[in-house]
């Protein structure tokens, strides 16, 4: 296992969270804070003690922690008012538009701030007047709405946030916008929030307003569960990453020769034995529909579209162990455990293969509420030609039967164009006529150039796990390219969005999953979802920096990139420790 850069070692508190702790030390006779302990029902509430800390600590102690222009990624327009800060306190409510969407996003926001602060938070149903202190979460296309309405080109996914003195209120046409507007409230509190047990710390937030949309309607990431298998909770947490940064699709990689990653009914070896494997020799796995189910379903209440692939026609050593009928010479090969690619495919000429498209394309259809089913065609080396867009045309008419929107890697532009047909653009050259033709011919594009997107590039010579084959790939190259001009001849109005491929030959935990991540993930999110003039890498590497405590705060394992100036002593205020009892006390 190769030495990574986990959380960051507990700092020192700093003097004035000291100060806090030592109020609340006071008030409740407690031991001096070093560690979170659990607080007993007896005990005054947690939410008390984090109140009375942070008054102990004073408006002047503790300046904003952040800055309203911070946020990643970048918003459209930030307007601050340094006079306006608000504090939140152990009184505060939420207040939200009564409509289930909303409320979702408001146990979203409650369970995201409740054990770092220590506050109840109640959700009030409600948008009336209330007392100082209040979060509101206000839908604009609700009647009778006693909240300005926003501009109302904010579309699916924008909000504005305004934070004065007495109240923080999200606004936004849809559940999904105020859902950003929370990631953003998120960042605008001290990195402390992060932590999953109380600390004390004044909980400010910067006065202003933010006005904000994304750039494209595509953003998201792909993880590659079929070279190494990974379990769903590992999923889940990949999915709250991407949320995060206001990325909302994750294309899952399923099927591929080392391993088959999902249960279809119609043919069940394809788990139970393609799935029997990965690479290196490891046991591999498969997620059963009710594993998929509660990836989609996480997915959901975090707003991102799931895209699952099945890789055609190539790729497909795992299936050909659990049919050999399917493989051109109709004998079974042996499992696959390396790295190599190219050398299987199904028979193109064989009926029944079009037979098992179309039941797996159905099954995987039938579990997916998105728009998107990915069939790969990438790598096909033995299918060439007349043959292999013969085949991909037919793919693609199945996937139009499921009632699906087909997804594939730009190998497919030759096949005749269908409608809705989207290519996702790997490359590594940005001159490609053949994509440029099939964009002129109706395609759309997913941008992932493997030279800036591909988060399996080492960062550097001397990173511990992954390739080099597209170049080395750090945080600034990552950041420094344009989607929307990247391919010669593709206007950015065919431009969906972008997604950044995280390939798993050498990473085989989620330890590593996260240290490809971050802290390159951010950047292809800010890509996504900044306008282009917001684009500037100085002023993102120091927005960045600040997310470094945070992702240490949580226990996200990430990349000291050595061209990100990360705080030296990351700000993280101590623990609340609770006032313990006697246990034989009644």
């Amino acid at each position: 296992m190769p030495s990574l850069s986990p959380a960051a070692p507990s700092p020192e508190p700093s003097p004035a969270a000291t100060v806090a702790g030592d109020a609340a030390a006071t008030v409740a006779a407690a031991p001096a804070a070093s560690d979170a302990v659990a607080v007993s029902p007896r005990q005054p509430a947690a939410a008390d003690l984090a109140t009375l800390a942070a008054r102990a600590a004073g408006d002047d102690l503790l300046a904003p922690p952040v800055r309203l222009d911070s946020v990643v990624p970048a918003p459209e327009r930030v307007e601050a008012d340094p006079g306006a800060t608000f504090v939140l306190t152990g009184d505060a409510t939420i207040r939200v538009t009564a409509h289930p969407g909303a409320r979702e996003v408001a146990d979203h926001l409650a369970e995201l701030l409740r054990p770092a602060t220590g506050f109840p938070l109640p959700i009030a149903d409600t948008l009336e007047v209330g007392p100082t202190g209040t979060l509101t979460l206000t839908l604009a296309t609700t009647p009778a709405s006693p909240a300005p309405a926003p501009p109302a080109d904010l579309g699916a996914e924008g909000y504005r946030l305004d934070v004065t003195a007495t109240e923080v209120r999200v606004v936004a046409d849809t559940a999904t916008g105020l859902f950003y507007g929370v990631q953003t409230l998120r960042q605008l509190l001290p990195a402390a929030v992060e932590s999953p047990t109380p600390v004390t710390t004044r909980w400010a937030l910067p006065g202003g307003t933010i006005l904000d949309r994304p750039r494209f309607p595509y953003r998201g990431s792909m993880l590659d569960v079929a070279r190494h298998f990974f379990a769903v909770e590992d999923v889940l947490r990949v999915i709250d990453h991407l949320a995060r940064y206001k990325l909302n699709h994750l294309h899952l990689h399923l099927t591929d020769d080392q391993g088959w990653r999902i249960a279809v009914d119609s043919w069940p070896k394809l788990a139970g034995v393609g799935g029997a494997s990965e690479v290196g020799g490891g046991p591999g796995g498969h997620y059963t529909k009710a594993d998929y189910r509660r990836i989609v379903s996480h997915a959901a209440a975090r707003h991102v579209t799931l895209v699952p692939e099945i890789d055609l026609p190539g790729h497909t050593n795992a299936a050909l162990v659990a049919y050999p009928r399917l493989a051109p010479d109709k004998l079974a090969p042996s499992p696959y455990t390396g790295t190599e690619v190219g050398f299987s495919y199904v028979d193109p000429s064989d009926e029944q293969t079009y037979d098992f498209i179309a039941d797996v394309l159905g099954e995987v259809a039938a579990l997916t509420p998105g728009p998107w089913l990915h069939i790969g065609g990438d790598e096909a080396f033995k299918v060439k030609g007349a043959v292999y867009t013969d085949f991909v045309e037919r793919a693609q008419r199945i996937v139009a039967d499921t009632g699906k929107a087909v997804v594939g890697w730009h190998q497919l532009a030759p096949a005749a164009h269908l409608d809705g047909r989207v290519l996702q653009w790997w490359g590594t050259d940005a001159d490609d006529p053949t994509t440029a033709d099939a964009v002129r011919r109706g395609a759309r594009l997913i941008l992932s150039p493997g030279n800036h997107a591909y988060l399996d590039m080492k960062y550097a010579e001397d990173t511990p796990i992954g390739h080099d084959w597209a170049g080395l790939i750090d945080v600034r190259r990552a950041y420094d390219w344009d989607p929307g001009t990247h391919v010669a001849g593709v206007p950015t109005t065919a431009v969906l969005g972008v997604e950044a491929p995280l390939w798993t030959e050498s990473v085989t935990s989620l330890t590593d999953i996260e240290f490809m991540l971050f802290p390159r993930l951010p950047a292809i999110a800010e890509l996504g979802w900044s306008p282009r003039a917001a684009h500037d890498w100085a002023g993102f590497r120091e927005r960045l920096a600040g997310h470094g405590p945070r992702w240490s705060t949580a226990g996200i394992t990430f990349h000291r990139a050595p061209e990100i100036p990360w705080p030296a002593t990351p700000t993280i205020p101590r623990q609340e420790r609770a006032p313990q009892n006697d246990p034989t006390t009644p």
